[in-house]
C-alpha cells in the first residue's frame, strides 16, 4: 500500500517486512542504542485479535519466556502500546526452510539429516517439558544464516502444554502438514508433531510434500484416504531414511513411531549429531584408547578408537572457525594425532591379515565399517 509505514517502537528502527500472517507482521529491526543489535519484531495488531488468538498469543509468550535452546528462536522481550503487541525475537538471516528447499529443489540426504537432527534436538527439549508445537512446517523453521545454517524452530502460536496422554479436539496448524487425525476431527495427542516431521523430511528429500494438491478439497481427500503413502524411487535414499519416513507417515497414530523411538532411530542418531561436545567426546575416547593400548588390550583400544571416529567427523562438520577446522582436518589436534598413531598401529596387522585371507581364499570378518569414515577428517 502506497505511503504505508511499519509501526513505531521507541527503542527500535523497524525496516523491511520479513513475513505476515492472519494477525501479525514480522519486521527486521535495529536497536537504536548500544551495538545496534539486529532483531526480528513480531507486531500483533490488537484490532485483529479474537478470544482464541489472544489465548494463543499469551501461550506463545508464556512458553518462549521460559525456554532457551540453541535450536529454538529466542524471545528477547515483549512490549505493547494501544495498537500493537510486540514480540522482540532473535533475527535469523537465512530465511525459512521452505525457501531453502525450493531454492535447491531437493536437499541431499546428508543435509536433510543434519537439519533433522537439529529439529529432533529442539523437539526432545520441548517433549521433556511436555510442550507440543502443533504447527510444524518448513515456514516455521528458520535458519541462522545461509553460509553455515543452523536450524531454529519458530512460531509457537499454536503450541500447547501436552503430556503424551493428553488428547485434544481443536483444529490447529497448516493442512498440508497436519496429521490425519487432526484433519478428520478425531482426538489427537502429541504424536501429531511426529507426522509433521515426516512430511517435512519427505519434502526436503523429494522436493514436494506427500499430499501436494491443487485445491483444499483434493488435499483433504488425499489426507482422509486409507491408502498407505508410497515413497518415490528417486532420488535413492538410505534404508534408514526410508524406514524413518515410512514409520513417521503412518495414518494411524497407534502405528506411528513414538517419540522415544524417533529420538533413538538410526537415521536421527542424536548421539552423534554435530555439536559443541563432539570433539570433547572424541578426545575422551581416544584417551581411554591410549590407556588400553598401553595396558596391552588391543581389542578394547581398537573399539574405543572406532567409537572416537564417530565423534571426530561430526566435530569437523560443526566447527565454523577455519583455523580450528583445518587443525582437525590436518590432524594437528593432540587427540587426533594420538588417534592416528593408534589407528595405524592396529591398521597394519589388519591389512596383513586381509592379504593372507585373500591368498588362502578364506573369509575374514570385515572391519571396514570401523575405518570407513577415517579419511573424512
Amino acid at each position: 500500500m502506497a505511503g504505508w509505514a511499519p509501526p513505531q517502537l521507541e527503542d527500535f528502527i523497524l525496516t523491511e517486512r520479513l513475513g505476515s500472517g492472519t494477525y501479525a507482521t514480522v519486521f527486521k529491526a535495529y536497536r537504536k542504542k548500544d551495538v545496534r543489535e539486529v532483531v526480528a519484531i513480531k507486531c500483533v495488531s490488537k484490532k485483529s485479535l479474537n478470544k482464541a488468538s489472544v489465548e494463543n498469543l499469551l501461550t506463545e509468550i508464556e512458553i518462549l519466556k521460559t525456554i532457551r535452546h540453541p535450536h529454538i528462536v529466542e524471545l528477547k522481550d515483549f512490549q505493547w502500546n494501544k495498537d500493537y503487541i510486540y514480540l522482540i525475537m532473535e533475527f535469523c538471516a537465512g530465511g525459512d526452510l521452505s525457501r531453502f528447499i525450493h531454492a535447491r529443489r531437493i536437499l541431499p540426504e546428508k543435509v536433510a539429516r543434519i537439519f533433522l537432527q537439529q529439529l529432533a534436538c529442539a523437539l526432545k527439549f520441548l517433549h521433556d517439558k511436555n510442550i507440543s508445537h502443533l504447527d510444524l512446517k518448513p515456514q516455521n523453521i528458520l535458519l541462522s544464516s545461509l553460509d553455515k545454517p543452523h536450524l531454529k524452530l519458530a512460531d509457537f502460536g499454536f503450541a500447547q502444554h501436552m503430556s503424551p496422554r493428553d488428547e485434544k479436539h481443536v483444529l490447529r496448524g497448516s493442512p498440508l502438514y497436519m496429521a490425519p487425525e487432526m484433519v478428520c476431527n478425531r482426538q489427537y495427542d502429541a504424536r501429531v508433531d511426529l507426522w509433521s516431521v515426516g512430511v517435512i523430511l519427505y519434502e526436503a528429500v523429494f522436493g514436494r510434500p506427500p499430499f501436494a494438491s491443487k485445491s483444499f478439497t483434493e488435499l483433504e481427500e488425499k489426507i482422509r484416504s486409507n491408502q498407505p503413502i508410497e515413497l518415490p524411487s528417486r532420488p535413492r535414499l538410505s534404508l534408514e531414511c526410508r524406514d524413518l519416513l515410512q514409520r513417521l507417515l503412518k495414518r494411524d497414530p497407534q502405528q506411528r513411531l513414538s517419540f522415544q523411538e524417533f529420538f533413538a532411530h538410526p537415521f536421527v542418531d542424536m548421539e552423534h549429531m554435530p555439536g559443541l561436545e563432539s570433539l570433547g567426546k572424541a578426545s575422551s575416547l581416544v584417551t581411554e584408547a591410549i590407556k588400553k593400548d598401553q595396558e596391552g588390550d588391543a581389542a578394547a583400544a581398537l573399539s574405543l578408537y572406532s567409537r572416537a571416529l564417530e565423534y571426530f567427523v561430526p566435530a569437523l562438520r560443526y566447527e565454523v572457525d577455519v583455523r580450528r577446522k583445518e587443525a582437525i582436518r590436518s590432524k594437528r589436534c593432540p587427540g587426533i594425532s594420538l588417534a592416528s598413531t593408534l589407528h595405524w598401529k592396529w591398521r597394519r596387522p589388519l591389512l596383513l591379515r586381509r592379504r593372507r585371507a585373500k591368498m588362502t581364499a578364506k573369509p575374514l570378518i570385515s572391519t571396514s565399517r570401523a575405518w570407513g569414515s577415517c579419511c573424512s577428517c
